[in-house]
């Protein structure tokens, strides 16, 4: 009994959610970004196959990135959980925007911290209490379609391999002038 008052206390289910939003990307199936420099447009509108006043309550929508199942497989950090307050499936901001019935879009530039993986979008409905009551997302239910790819910045710039090259070379030389410091050092104290 406590286990289930916890459960709608605490957080709303996904799985108790409509799906009210029709939401879009400029991205296609497959597509690779590059994180820091791939962008993508979101464009988000109210499913009209709803009866109207649905929205009455809708204040703020949040766009989030989303990592596609196939990125979640052996990585707990990123495990889907029905109960949102224990989701980790989106973990990325990616606008939050008070909420407009139609013509709503925003182009976003890919984040530099952003992890690679596979990846869809999801945005959540607010009311005006600030719970969560709907939601939309560019792929079907069973997260298999419009997903895309982002690959991070790997790798180090051509200046920190320089500078690292610098700093082990000018240690060295110190080492050795050091070195030969001390010898002079203690020739002059023996005569």
């Amino acid at each position: 009994v406590f286990s289930c008052f916890e459960i709608t206390a605490y957080g709303a289910l996904f799985s108790s959610l409509h799906q009210t939003l029709i939401l879009n990307s400029s991205t296609s199936q497959g597509q690779v970004l590059q994180a820091g420099e791939g962008q993508v447009t979101i464009t988000w509108s109210l499913n009209k196959n709803y009866p109207t006043g649905t929205d009455s309550n809708y204040k703020i929508v949040k766009v989030k990135l989303c990592y596609a199942p196939m990125s979640q497989l052996d990585r707990g950090w990123r495990k889907s959980n029905d109960n949102l307050n224990k989701d980790k499936t989106c973990q990325f901001n990616v606008v939050t925007k008070p909420y407009k019935p139609l013509n709503n879009n925003f182009t976003w530039t890919i984040e530099k911290d952003v992890p690679s993986a596979s990846y869809f979008i999801r945005a959540y409905v607010y009311d005006y209490v600030g719970e969560v009551v709907a939601f939309g997302q560019t792929t079907d239910s069973h997260k298999k379609t419009n997903l895309f790819q982002i690959t991070a910045i790997t790798g180090r710039h051509v200046a920190i391999n320089v500078c690292a090259a610098c700093f082990s070379a000018f240690s060295v030389i110190s080492l050795i002038g050091f070195y030969l410091v001390e010898k002079r050092k203690g020739k002059s104290l023996r005569r």
